[in-house]
């Protein structure tokens, strides 16, 4: 098996020393040089051809963006994973690199006590996500797997109606919540909850993202909040969200409970409260990313009488978390994410008649 090739772009000569230790660490992975910035790697990518670009934001003469920009331009098939931190501008650029076309993103620790614990946070963070975004590259998980989906479910669609969308993303997700956002109507009859899995302060510009493409008022979700139609909520970074019943009705709440599936915001914690709230009226529908989010909750939705689509794997990033849900036997519909906005549409419209 070909080791995966990486070129570490990092204006910084310690991040650079830093990432490539890390990466020249893993047998399966090879770093075949480093860049200064975004011109030297250009030079470097169309010599070398890499797998994998690590590319940091802040840099001279071409930064991450622009050299992102020309990476998806002249290399479209390179996987970019974007260095930022955890500020607020660096919030809002990785966002908007992810909806540009990064593959994905890693932090660099804020606030560790030493250098060995901020080189292992980084590694935690990175070396997984360089296995799920490369295929062939060392078995995960979370990865793309070679085993064939289980025969799907094909129950007609359940006569209670749909009163709730949730939808759980990482890997990918941003372009992909794009895509099934701006299918739905302006009257579309019930809420959209969705976790997406970021950090706090990414959530944030990850809403007002959605916000400009969507018909439907695209937030932050926040405690208390009454589930209405035309909303749909973004769970908040580092932060779990549920649904609970209340004598308002259906609210949003949020805590700051542990991670689940290493994930917080978690996809189950969300799924697994909306079967208990709104039973077989929950549509869930997983999209790209690592792991397995959502498994379970999709198991407590399914068993409720409620319906699960996910997306399929030649449009996914990562077939993670929906190759999980699909090969578990849950998914009703394995669409491709073109198609997943008009189905939500279809089975909404038709559990109201």
């Amino acid at each position: 098996m070909k080791p995966v090739r990486i070129l570490v772009v990092d204006d910084a000569v310690v991040a650079r020393r830093v990432i490539s230790d890390i990466l020249a660490a893993e047998e399966d992975f090879e770093v075949v040089g480093t860049a200064p910035n975004g011109n030297v790697a250009l030079t470097k990518i169309a010599r070398l051809h890499p797998d994998v670009v690590t590319l940091d934001i802040d840099m001279p003469e071409l930064d991450g963006m622009q050299t992102l920009t020309a990476i998806r331009s002249r290399h479209p098939e390179i996987r970019v994973i974007m260095v930022s931190n955890h500020t607020r501008r660096g919030a809002a650029i990785t966002v908007e690199a992810l909806f540009g076309g990064a593959s994905d993103y890693v932090t660099k620790a804020a606030g560790t006590s030493s250098a060995e614990e901020a080189r292992r946070y980084l590694r935690e963070q990175l070396v997984p996500k360089i296995r799920a975004l490369v295929p062939g590259a060392s078995p995960v998980v979370s990865a793309a797997s070679p085993r064939a989906p289980r025969p799907l479910s094909r129950r007609r669609i359940p006569t209670p109606s749909i009163k709730v969308v949730v939808i759980g993303s990482s890997t990918g997700g941003p372009n992909a919540l794009t895509a099934i956002l701006e299918s739905l109507p302006e009257d579309f009859p019930v809420p959209v909850l969705i976790v997406q899995h970021l950090p706090e302060n990414f959530t944030t510009f990850l809403a007002k993202r959605l916000d400009t493409v969507s018909a439907l008022h695209v937030g932050e979700a926040t405690d208390r909040t009454v589930i209405e139609p035309g909303n749909v909520w973004i769970a908040p970074g580092n932060r779990h969200l549920e649904t609970r019943s209340t004598a308002r009705g259906f609210e949003l709440a949020t805590s700051d409970g542990p991670l689940v599936n290493s994930c917080k915001p978690a996809a189950d914690v969300l799924f697994q409260s909306t079967a208990k709230c709104y039973g077989s009226s929950v549509l869930a529908v997983v999209l790209t990313g690592m792991g397995q989010d959502g498994l379970d909750g999709c198991r407590q939705i399914s068993a409720a009488g409620g319906q699960v689509i996910v997306q399929d794997r030649a449009t996914s990033v990562v077939w993670g978390m929906p190759g999980q849900v699909a090969e578990a036997g849950l998914a009703e519909a394995v669409l491709p994410v073109s198609e997943i906005g008009a189905e939500i549409v279809r089975r909404v419209m038709a559990s109201s008649q």
